[in-house]
């Protein structure tokens, strides 16, 4: 991942639209804003794929690497993560010499997997490799691998075996741009003087790439989803990108993959590639109707582990994020960056437990739910079927109204007590109210569900006066 912002302030080439919120960039004329999404008409066998992951809502993302055994410092300064080598202006050789120190004793793909689980999620985004071209898979086209280091072990296929084995679905994040390879271009312009360009091929590197793909769609069994990134350099085209994804589910038809592989292009691009959008370090405002889409979004302040960031969200703003996300129909996406020896930080623990424990009771009112049927209301809320889930993180004190319902609600009542209920209020023209019974069942967030007789309508407010 990347803090785009500084990317592109650093003087680094051209930034590519596909991570943007606003899916706009260089050969775009798309207009910004959440319409601008282009919706592709899907085929009944695109829903049947995509239903797993739409069923699920919530997944564990995963930075670790080389640059977790710097833990974010380097010559002095601390403010580095997983982009230290383009940060600190780290000499490949330098960076290089990284593997000899990657022994991730502690490591425990199991017990990773299970705080997963615990927590509520439903799959598990690791990275293969991310932009510093280090491979945390026994890739046969490279040396600069998790091979050429005391561990050795092969880090994907402990994650693929431990996913299955817990029922969670494993899931790949891999980088098309590399610092390493010498056939990847542009190189960054602080290494011009020592890295010549004599002899580099792109068309090589891209060979090498798809080569690294297929390893990883044919040597782990099924995988979830391809999660690319790194996209945005103008050597990466869309004609490339088109043909990657078609590589992609050449390799394994039922795989899922993200827009971060479209490419750059001069003309307006009318075939937007990817399975689902992948907003960063936020929620879109209102959401994407028609659209899969997926929040990726830190717990800290850095993708990979920083031993001096401390400023964790608390459990009430991650479980914020994961109502918000649910309510607008899209997935939540949390990292993690685990340490060098294998562990996660403390406070990732306390968090993935805690947002465990509010699940256990309100996973219901998350998974395989749609998005809000309401434009304007004091709560947020998800639909499933004959039923509404409505979320309270400030426990209201008099009637609840729930504006432009027009069906008529059967039961009201708690999901954390269904031995309490809710008063249905005598219904008006604007919709219907609740009474709810105090005190609230849970401090961070409560959810009370409404069941209907039949599928819930809601009447949007009239504006035109």
């Amino acid at each position: 991942m990347m803090d785009r912002r500084r990317f592109v302030a650093g003087g680094a080439a051209a930034l590519g639209a596909a991570a943007l919120p606003l899916e706009r960039g260089p050969g775009r004329s798309w207009p910004a804003g959440p319409g601008a999404v282009r919706v592709l008409p899907r085929a009944a066998a695109d829903d049947a794929r995509m239903a797993w992951w739409r069923e699920a809502r919530f997944g564990l993302f995963l930075h670790w690497g080389l640059y977790s055994i710097l833990a974010g410092e380097y010559l002095g300064r601390s403010d580095y993560a997983e982009w230290i080598r383009y940060e600190a202006h780290i000499p490949v050789g330098t960076y290089r010499r990284l593997a000899a120190r990657f022994n991730p004793v502690k490591f425990d793909a199991d017990q990773w997997v299970a705080m997963a689980k615990d927590a509520g999620m439903k799959y598990v985004t690791i990275t293969t490799k991310h932009h510093d071209g280090f491979c945390l898979f026994d890739n046969r086209l490279t040396e600069f691998c998790v091979r050429a280091t005391p561990y050795r072990r092969d880090v994907m296929r402990q994650m693929a075996d431990a996913c299955r084995g817990a029922g969670l679905t494993p899931c790949w994040y891999h980088s098309i741009m590399d610092w390493n390879h010498p056939d990847y271009v542009p190189r960054r312009d602080w290494e011009a003087a020592t890295r010549r360009l004599d002899g580099a091929s792109y068309t090589r590197f891209v060979r090498y790439l798809h080569g690294s793909v297929e390893q990883l769609l044919k040597d782990y069994g099924d995988i979830g989803v391809l999660w690319f990134d790194g996209n945005w350099e103008q050597t990466w085209t869309h004609e490339l990108g088109r043909a990657l994804y078609q590589a992609c589910r050449g390799f394994q038809p039922s795989v899922i993959v993200n827009n971060r592989l479209e490419g750059w292009s001069q003309a307006p691009i009318t075939d937007p590639l990817g399975d689902f959008r992948t907003p960063e370090q936020e929620v879109p405002a209102t959401g994407w109707p028609g659209v899969d889409w997926e929040s990726c979004i830190t717990m800290n302040d850095h993708w990979g582990y920083n031993a001096h960031d401390h400023n964790f969200k608390s459990l009430a703003q991650l479980v914020g994020l994961l109502v918000e996300t649910a309510s607008k129909g899209g997935n939540l996406l949390l990292n993690v960056g685990p340490k060098a020896d294998g562990t996660f930080p403390d406070e990732s623990v306390d968090r993935l437990a805690a947002m465990g424990r509010w699940m256990q009771v309100n996973g219901e009112a998350i998974y395989g739910t749609s998005a809000s049927l309401f434009a304007n209301a004091s709560f947020r809320s998800t639909t499933k079927g004959k039923r509404l889930y409505l979320f309270f993180t400030g426990w209201p004190n008099g009637a609840v109204r729930l504006p432009g319902l027009t069906t008529r609600i059967r039961r009201a009542w708690l999901l954390a007590r269904p031995d309490l209920h809710a008063t249905v209020l005598v219904p008006d023209s604007g919709g219907q109210a609740l009474m709810l019974p105090l005190p609230a069942p849970d401090p961070v967030c409560s959810v009370v569900v409404l069941d209907f007789d039949e599928t819930p309508a809601v009447q949007a407010a009239d504006t035109s006066g």
